[in-house]
């Protein structure tokens, strides 16, 4: 047996956060001595301690690090609970260096803006307006989520629309001339970019941002308008990083029959309007289901059930415009996530509703 200051040494954690690990339920003592208090570990609780402090000096959340102790004879689950870590951090690094270039645009251009200038695949924009369009926000209260938001980096830009019940985002590669740039555009402007978009002649959208507005130029003809004022939530911490616990990829008309053709396993009403709730499941072969009232009653507690508002399950489904989406989900109070299976910049995202 070793004692807490010997296991301290040897795993690099100090005394304090064998201490802290102890009380989360993370990494508990072999034994603890009724009279004295004093924590003894096995000499097999070292590798778990040292894989506990180099997760913790890479920043991985308390969860995930528990989750990685439990599972570490499981390489196959600890391996995907790196790959969401290393994905958050690659995310986070971009967001910093996002924000360093606007810090440095801000003091090297203050008084003379700099315009960035984007030239992009017509039919491209068009595609990502429709695949975050139908989840823009119309709340007068929340004036911030009533337009997309246009993010640009080196490589493109990626628009991101929400009302906080669902979160559409879509990417459209491009050549990039300038800074990188946030610009909340308002959905007026943005409708008006779609009808731009579909013109014919002229393979190339011409966009131009600046500190007030956004002007969009396909074969010669130009639409402009004024940003809102407003700062668009910081939607990459919304999104977050997760390994959901299944991927299943469905028939997109098969499943918007599914969906439209049966009534609702429950309705709720919510500020006043009946919310229709679709409730997804899983068949023997694990495969998805909607499951109706009855079927919903006969399922086992532990059965996998995720509850979401139906009407807006039918617009992820229509934005898709595929023959067939990929769904992600993990259980009852989880998102649900629509994918492309050949487009990973492109999905949206439903809330759950509790059931």
């Amino acid at each position: 047996m070793r004692s807490i200051g010997e296991l301290a040494r040897a795993s690099g954690l100090t005394v304090s956060a064998l201490r802290f690990y102890d009380r989360s339920g993370v990494l508990v003592p072999a034994l603890v001595d009724p009279v004295t208090g004093y924590r003894w570990y096995a000499d097999d609780q070292v590798l778990p301690a040292r894989l506990v402090a180099a997760l913790r000096r890479v920043g991985m959340p308390l969860a995930e690090i528990a989750a990685a102790v439990r599972h570490r004879a499981e390489p196959a689950v600890v391996g995907r609970l790196l790959d969401a870590h290393l994905r958050r951090l690659e995310d986070g690094l971009t967001d910093a260096r996002r924000e360093l270039s606007r810090v440095r645009a801000l003091i090297d251009h203050e008084e003379h803006p700099m315009t960035t200038r984007l030239v992009l695949s017509r039919a491209d924009l068009a595609t990502a307006i429709d695949a975050v369009r139908f989840a823009v926000g119309t709340d007068p209260e929340l004036p911030v989520l009533s337009g997309v938001l246009f993010d640009v980096a080196a490589d493109g830009v990626r628009l991101v629309a929400t009302d906080r019940h669902r979160m559409a985002v879509a990417r459209v590669p491009g050549a990039v001339d300038g800074p990188a740039r946030r610009l909340l555009a308002p959905v007026d402007l943005v409708d008006a970019v779609r009808e731009l978009s579909g013109v014919d002649g002229g393979a190339d959208a011409h966009l131009s941002l600046d500190g007030d507005g956004l002007t969009v130029t396909v074969a010669g003809r130009e639409v402009a308008g004024a940003a809102l004022p407003d700062e668009f939530p910081d939607y990459q911490r919304l999104l977050g990083t997760r390994v959901p616990a299944y991927r299943i990829t469905v028939d997109v008309p098969a499943l918007r029959a599914q969906v439209a053709g049966r009534p609702p396993a429950r309705v709720l009403r919510h500020e006043g309007v009946d919310v229709p709730v679709t409730v997804l499941g899983l068949d023997d072969a694990g495969g998805l289901r909607v499951l109706d009232d009855a079927a919903l009653a006969d399922a086992a507690p532990d059965a996998v059930r995720l509850g979401v508002n139906g009407r807006y399950l039918l617009d992820a489904l229509d934005a898709g415009d595929r023959g067939q989406l990929l769904l992600e989900l993990d259980g009852p109070i989880a998102p649900l996530a629509v994918r492309r299976p050949d487009d990973a910049d492109a999905y949206s995202i439903l809330m759950p509703i509790r059931l």
